[in-house]
């Protein structure tokens, strides 16, 4: 039968869609719409903390002149992993000059600005219940203006934020002045007046949040002054006391960072030996203020609010081992010990469900209280028929704490003669090139049970727990597909059901295409597109990322990839503009062009091509490779700035790169003068 044994079921299987496992487990998602922000890249690990109840989230502020796009090569994806810490990484909305988050500037309270907007983020993934997100474990940190900010929003919400970490941020409330290696002095009783003064009614949630400081000793562009100053004021803020010594974190023998704590974990401050004004990432990190010289302050950051967040239950709820299920004349002797490693345990409960029926249903709930010696209890249930049951075993302890559930199936009487397998409920779910197949198995045998399916590209073993069981196979081709599904048991008695589903055979078209289609952009997914496939055709597909955000990705081809955006219908006509060409190879999908003529041969159709003949005519421009973004010129792209249209790289994304570009047709820039036209 279905895998039912006489044995602990510790595993549970949860059944997903492997597209939404891609996006959201080990994996970026980029330039997400969440929270308020237009644009956040979202690491989500496979793991889970093990603390509380969920994943931790921190959330990380970028510097002045620092797209985020370099946090994709900080190591950050090394403390979410290790910690189970979901990553955020959000790009300012309200920037101050040069790419700054704002902290000098505006009101400081709960609804302007990016206060409002990182409030805003961290309620709503930590309320989405896909991505599992512990609301105790929210933390916040940030460099330089990020960490300026850092600080500010953690004491405006500090409810919100169980811990804080700024490195190399000025002190919260100070002008922009003080930024550039000029100390402006806060004295500890004026940082908790700020402090309390921008958490207004919130102020009692300052009791139990915790804060790190850090900074380079290297650093030459913000004063180093700062990471006392701040380190003293949240200690006037929580009431802690410095304790005597330092101790030395490190990576390697070459990556170390000097930390002084204050009572309770409430407080920590680093200092990371060789920095200069850097994120520090650890061995490996790069990029425009990313630096490899010191620790991983990520990771450091992980450890510190497992080890010291104050608003996780670490109550770990009573062990029930080993359990004893005897068949007793049609009833269940039911006997074992329960034990609470840091307490006591209040009663256990037992719910017997019997498996004879699909689904499983409920037969005798049970509620007993266990020695107080050693935690022995011994139980009757109520009269029982022939038949096999699952018995659910969960002890409580004195703080209402439960612990893990037992799982054990037993029999009452005789077993059945030798019985084949049946299948039901058996349904498909698709996502792209993937089909997950799930459904339910009885066997009236308790027979070890295995399952195949049988897909058009192979076969495989399904995972069976208690009556369910799933399989998942991808690269299926496009169209319509069928499996057959074949349950056996050891005696190779066995039921099979077939069932037909559909695979999207997704879109065809050259990057012009896709781009017109909206899979990618010239700035996002083009350079990659053009790289792997030039101007010939390639099939791209729409993944879904959560919170109704889809990306386009190229068949075979990971880095041809559009951005997160609005997820598309999968209805759309294949010749939209009715002119008989399907739109997969249509020059001008939009505007009716039978003939398909395209005098240039630049693979645009001249009823839609600006420039039909070639001709154009040319302006130039000449401005920082910054303004060039916010013209609408150039994208950011990984910290370079990239020409709209024809994907040039200017350099640097930042005021210091000045670069001249030519708009040689409307909305198409190219790197050079008009004197190439």
């Amino acid at each position: 039968m279905t895998k039912i044994i006489n044995t602990l079921f510790t595993v549970v299987i949860f059944v997903t869609s492997l597209m939404m496992s891609y996006a959201n487990a080990g994996n970026w998602q980029q330039n997400v719409s969440i929270g308020g922000f237009n644009n956040v890249h979202i690491y989500t690990p496979d793991s889970t903390s093990s603390i509380g109840n969920g994943k931790a989230l921190l959330i990380v502020l970028h510097g002045c002149v620092q797209p985020i796009n370099n946090y994709l090569n900080a190591n950050l994806e090394d403390a979410a992993e290790q910690y189970g810490m979901v990553i955020a990484v959000p790009d300012a909305m309200n920037k101050a000059g040069y790419n700054c988050w704002s902290y000098w500037q505006g009101a400081k309270n709960r609804s302007s600005g990016d206060y409002k907007n990182l409030i805003n983020l961290a309620n709503t993934m930590s309320s989405d219940a896909s991505r599992g997100i512990d609301p105790d474990q929210v933390y916040l940190t940030g460099l330089s203006s990020g960490g300026a900010f850092t600080q500010q929003a953690a004491c405006v919400a500090p409810d919100v934020f169980a811990g804080v970490a700024s490195s190399a941020g000025p002190t919260l409330g100070t002008s922009s002045n003080g930024a550039l290696n000029n100390c402006e002095v806060v004295s500890p009783a004026t940082f908790k007046s700020r402090c309390e003064s921008y958490a207004g009614s919130y102020v009692s949630h300052l009791s139990d949040q915790i804060a790190v400081v850090g900074h380079g000793t290297a650093d030459t562009t913000v004063d180093t002054c700062y990471n006392q100053q701040n380190a003293n004021g949240y200690a006037n803020v929580y009431g802690v006391n410095q304790l005597a010594g330092t101790r030395t974190v490190s990576d390697d023998a070459t990556r170390t960072a000097s930390v002084t704590d204050w009572q309770d974990g409430r407080v920590a401050m680093v200092w990371f030996n060789g920095l200069d004004h850097s994120w520090s990432g650890g061995q490996g990190a790069s990029g425009d203020y990313i630096a490899s010289n010191s620790i991983n302050f990520a990771t450091f950051l992980g450890q510190h609010f497992l080890d010291n967040n104050k608003r996780v239950n670490r109550n770990q709820g009573p062990v029930v081992d080993p359990i004893s299920v005897a068949d007793n004349g049609g009833y269940f002797t039911i006997s074992g010990n329960a034990i609470d490693p840091d307490g006591s345990v209040q009663h256990v409960d037992i719910d017997i469900f019997s498996l004879d029926t699909n689904p499983k249903s409920l037969v005798d709930s049970i509620q007993t209280t266990v020695a107080a010696s050693d935690g022995y209890f011994s139980v009757l249930s109520g009269s029982l028929s022939n038949g096999l049951y699952q018995l659910e075993v969960v002890a409580t302890d004195d703080l209402d704490e439960p612990g893990e559930k037992a799982l054990i199936t037993s029999r009452i009487g005789p077993p059945p003669p030798p019985t084949a397998p049946e299948l039901s409920n058996v349904v498909v779910s698709v996502a792209a090139q993937c089909a997950t197949v799930s459904g339910n198995v009885v066997d009236q045998n308790q027979d070890n049970v295995t399952i195949s399916v049988n897909f058009s590209n192979g076969n495989v073993n399904a995972l069976v727990n208690d009556n369910s069981f799933s399989a998942e196979q991808c690269g299926l081709a496009g169209g319509n597909q069928s499996a057959t599904i074949t349950a056996t048991d050891p005696g190779g008695l066995s039921d099979s059901v077939s069932v037909s589903f559909t695979i999207d055979a997704g879109k065809t078209g050259n990057y012009n295409y896709h781009i017109n289609e909206g899979h990618i952009t010239w700035g996002y997914g083009y350079s990659e597109c053009y790289i792997e496939f030039g101007t010939s055709e390639f099939t791209m597909r729409e993944f879904p990322t959560g919170s109704n955000q889809c990306y386009w990705m190229a068949d075979g081809a990971p880095s041809c990839k559009g951005p997160n955006q609005a997820c598309q219908t999968s209805s759309q006509p294949s010749d939209s503009d009715g002119d008989g060409v399907d739109d997969s190879i249509d020059n001008c999908p939009s505007d009716p062009n039978a003939d398909q003529s395209d005098n240039d041969s630049d693979g645009i159709g001249n009823v839609c091509d600006p420039t039909p003949n070639g001709d154009s005519s040319c302006t130039e421009f000449t401005s920082s490779n910054y303004q060039h973004v916010v013209a609408g010129r150039a994208v950011n792209n990984y910290g370079y700035a990239i020409a709209v249209g024809s994907g040039d790289n200017l350099g640097y994304y930042n005021t210091y790169i000045t670069t001249t570009v030519a708009e040689v047709q409307s909305g198409f820039y190219e790197k050079g003068t008009c004197s190439n036209y």
